[in-house]
């Protein structure tokens, strides 16, 4: 009987171990998965966040874009009402050397804005997709 009673008292603290162990093992799983969808959410907004900072430069480039056409179509309306209205084939070359000087320097001005603006969106694209990859790298270095 003494045998039998020892038996029972290994199954029985052996049964409260398994279960004491599975308890856990839930419990851990179902914290991982519960961060793994809060760390998914998290990057779900950041690709979100980076698409409208994408399309905000977008638009803001587009908008320049046509500023600047509206611009040179404006000055050269008036290069031609210059050129037209020139009295010689010298004045003509003036004419003509004086709007490309413009033009060149407006031309460079406006890619140097151009670029600037796309630098800008870029940076602002992006930094939420790096915020979210930096919280990962942070978090996987934190379980090592």
């Amino acid at each position: 009987m003494a045998a039998a009673d020892t038996a029972k008292k290994t199954v029985d603290q052996f049964t409260a171990a398994s279960s004491v162990a599975f308890k856990d093992g839930v419990e851990k799983s179902l914290a991982a998965m519960n961060d793994m969808n809060a760390q998914s959410k998290k990057n779900l907004e950041a690709i979100v966040a980076s698409a409208t900072a994408s399309a905000k430069g977008a638009e803001a480039m587009g908008a320049q874009a046509m500023a600047f056409s509206k611009a040179m179509f404006d000055a050269q309306v008036s290069a031609a009402k210059s050129l037209s209205g020139a009295k010689s084939l010298q004045e003509v070359v003036e004419l003509q050397n004086a709007f490309a000087k413009s033009a060149l320097e407006t031309y460079m001005s406006e890619f140097g804005k151009m670029s600037e603006t796309f630098s800008a969106s870029m940076k602002e694209s992006v930094k939420p997709i790096h915020e979210r990859v930096t919280a990962t790298v942070e978090k996987f270095q934190a379980v090592r």
